[in-house]
């Protein structure tokens, strides 16, 4: 897939482009502009494809995703997305509620809103009580780990402004809300959250939930200065990953590692790779120890652990079944200061971690090498799940509307 191939060198391109000039000023540069419209066709092209889900080169796996009751209630989710809806005037709301099958889904990017444009509301724009709305809605749906964690990503921005000075590009409240369908307790529905560095689909089908893709990410990932000096982020998906590394064995490393030498970024099933091509490689599950397998599964819920409890506790049951065909890959070394790749990758599940080159940070990190200071996740559901589209799709085939 060119697109996502070529996703990451696009946004270290994106900023060693732009002149010294640009970086103080409030409007587009010519070579912030050539950056946008490079975003903009990719995303159009990526958008023409018709969605088929990130899948092997054989093919997507059919029946891994059957439409049933889990117990686990979407009431409060639902009661939060149409309070959000009625806090919205007409002007917003023509802007913010799509279709539940509209492509709009899939229109969503983790680089900063100066090179992508969104649709929805803004954080931005809101009046205090939509805002609240807004947060309300986020707090419905997420665990408070998940909701912390978003929380501390969006600040990230307000630190990217303060180092750069571009109020077009960086701004803790640049995050656009919008909703699809209509918030129902047994009709399909979700809403989608997008800015820099987070990205979170979630969809509802009853009471069940499935929340990818989601990005989860940051630069710098600490804020030594400014409005939110002390800021941190993704340092237990970060730590828990080497964690796990390291206590493979030294066979079992070398299996899962395919490259000692992280110079670069990783290529990653992020924006504009709903249909991304990905075979399994590195360590499968099967050859792991069952305390190994543990590890892997509590790994793997650092980032499922994003969702309430109750949705988060199915989604890892989905996982587990399928943990001797899970597989583990790394890129990098197993130095405790190392700056690494990795990927856990089954059936079910698809979740990649990666340090990246500075884009936001060139003033403190250097520029061209993977840094500790520059985190991108993914977590995708392959085999046609991304947004609930299987669920969609099941739901319409015996609910025709």
């Amino acid at each position: 897939m060119k697109n996502h191939l070529n996703f990451a060198l696009l946004a270290l391109t994106a900023a060693l482009s732009i002149s010294e000039s640009a970086l103080a000023q409030d409007g587009y540069s010519s070579a912030l502009l050539n950056q946008k419209g490079i975003f903009s066709r990719d995303g159009a092209e990526a958008l023409a494809e018709p969605f088929r889900g990130v899948a092997t080169t054989a093919g997507v796996t059919e029946g891994l995703f059957p439409v049933r009751s889990t117990g686990a209630s979407t009431a409060a989710v639902q009661g939060a997305a149409a309070a959000f809806l009625a806090s919205l005037n007409p002007r917003l709301l023509s802007r913010t509620q799509f279709p539940i099958d509209d492509p709009e889904w899939r229109n969503w990017s983790n680089v900063d809103v100066g090179i992508f444009a969104r649709h929805g509301v803004s954080l931005e724009e809101m009046t205090a009580p939509q805002k609240d709305a807004a947060w309300e809605l986020l707090t419905a749906s997420l665990s408070p780990a998940g909701l912390d964690k978003t929380r501390r990503i969006i600040r990230t921005e307000q630190t990217l402004l303060e180092l750069n000075g571009e109020p077009i590009r960086y701004g803790e409240e640049k995050y656009y809300f919008t909703i699809m369908g209509i918030p129902s307790s047994d009709e399909p529905w979700g809403w989608q959250l997008d800015g820099h560095h987070l990205v979170i689909n979630f969809f509802v089908l009853g009471d069940q939930v499935v929340m990818s893709p989601a990005f989860w990410g940051g630069e710098p990932v600490r804020a030594e200065s400014g409005k939110y000096a002390g800021n941190i982020i993704m340092q237990q998906e970060q730590d828990q990953g080497l964690a796990f590394m390291q206590s493979l064995d030294a066979a079992q490393q070398a299996r899962a590692t395919l490259n000692t030498e992280k110079t670069r970024n990783a290529p990653m099933a992020a924006a504009n790779a709903d249909n991304a091509v990905l075979d399994y490689e590195g360590i499968a599950g099967k050859d792991l120890t069952s305390a190994q397998k543990i590890q892997l599964l509590d790994l793997a819920r650092v980032y499922i652990g994003n969702l309430r409890d109750a949705h988060a506790a199915v989604t890892m049951e989905d996982i587990s079944r399928h943990i001797d065909n899970t597989h583990f890959v790394w890129v990098g070394t197993t130095a405790d200061d190392a700056v690494f790749f990795y990927r856990i990758h089954s059936p079910v599940i698809l979740i990649e971690f990666d340090h990246q080159n500075p884009v936001g940070t060139l003033q403190i990190n250097q520029p061209g090498v993977p840094t500790r200071d520059h985190i991108h996740s993914m977590v995708r559901t392959p085999n046609g799940n991304d947004y609930g589209k299987d669920y969609l799709r099941q739901h319409l085939e015996t609910h025709p509307h």
